[in-house]
């Protein structure tokens, strides 16, 4: 794999990250649900990285934001994204590691997100049953990993937003 730095998104990489977040998802990628959980609440600082090549262009990025499910504090990840002309280099699967990392270290206990079970199976998701993500979400997508032991255990009901 190619040399990058990974570091912390500062807020002057706000406007760079989201370039990369239009150019690798489709059109319309903000009427998700997902982003309605976003709107108007900062990411978590610390855990949101962006990794840059030897050149100092942006290669990948990756965000993780605040919200309740049920009585329970937990991470939603995402988006993450790669550069086209980084993909297939392992740095989005280095992303994630990185970030539910930093996230274990500052006492988070949960992760969830929505995406594609194969894929992120890897990194210790699987399907939340239960989770009630905000429509149109396909249930099968909704997927969370532990970074405590039992930390999805008995959580249920609907993903809300950020109150705090």
């Amino acid at each position: 794999m190619q040399q990058f730095t990974i570091k912390p998104e500062d807020p002057d990489d706000w406007w760079e990250v989201e370039a990369l977040y239009d150019l690798c998802f489709a059109p319309g990628r903000e009427a998700l649900s997902s982003y309605r959980l976003r709107d108007d609440v900062p990411p978590v600082e610390g855990l949101s990285l962006v990794a840059r090549d030897s050149e100092g262009i942006l290669a990948g990025a990756i965000r993780f934001w605040p919200v309740h499910v049920g009585a329970f504090d937990a991470l939603l990840l995402g988006p993450v994204a790669v550069h086209p002309t980084h993909q297939g280099e392992g740095l989005g699967g280095f992303l994630i590691h990185e970030g539910l990392q930093a996230g274990l270290i500052r006492g988070w206990e949960r992760v969830m997100l929505v995406g594609d079970a194969p894929y992120y199976s890897r990194f210790g998701f699987a399907r939340l049953t239960g989770v009630e993500m905000p429509p149109p979400t396909n249930p099968e997508r909704v997927l969370g990993a532990e970074l405590a032991l039992d930390a999805w255990t008995d959580v249920k009901g609907p993903v809300t937003r950020w109150d705090r």
